[in-house]
């Protein structure tokens, strides 16, 4: 699977330990950055994961940042994007089952790393379970604006 991540400041030493993982489990990883220290706005970053899995060029995103909160709504933004914090195993089976979920967002300092280990297996290996669920994604999806 080809999978996009970024994190701001706050997320980055988080986001080189995921990269880790996710290239040991045989992912192909697109890292998005933030490369340093300082200071940058999450918006953007959040902006360039989902662009690439709106797009189409990744297959799912990974965002970490404080909470994750402010990444999901940013991700949000742009169509076709399915992006929500989880912080334990139930909602990320949930998010993918019920959700079609494509871009998981992570708290990089609220949670630690054995948990957001556990959260991204499961979301990568639990399945969309169709059904009333794709009924209701398109239901989602239709919200989006036409442009």
């Amino acid at each position: 699977m080809r999978i996009a991540i970024g994190s701001d400041h706050r997320g980055l030493a988080a986001r080189k330990r995921v990269i880790g993982l996710l290239e040991r489990l045989g992912h192909e990883v697109i890292d998005c950055g933030s490369h340093g220290e300082e200071a940058v706005d999450y918006p953007d970053i959040a902006a360039d994961v989902a662009r690439r899995v709106s797009g189409g060029s990744v297959d799912r995103g990974i965002l970490l940042c404080c909470t994750g909160v402010g990444m999901a709504i940013a991700a949000n933004k742009l169509p076709g994007v399915r992006a929500a914090t989880c912080h334990d195993e139930v909602t990320a089976e949930m998010s993918r089952r019920h959700n079609d979920l494509n871009v998981l967002c992570l708290s990089a300092e609220m949670i630690g790393a054995e948990v957001q280990d556990k959260i991204i297996r499961t979301w990568l290996t639990s399945p969309f379970e169709g059904g009333r669920h794709a009924r209701r994604v398109a239901k989602i999806t239709a919200l989006e604006p036409k442009c």
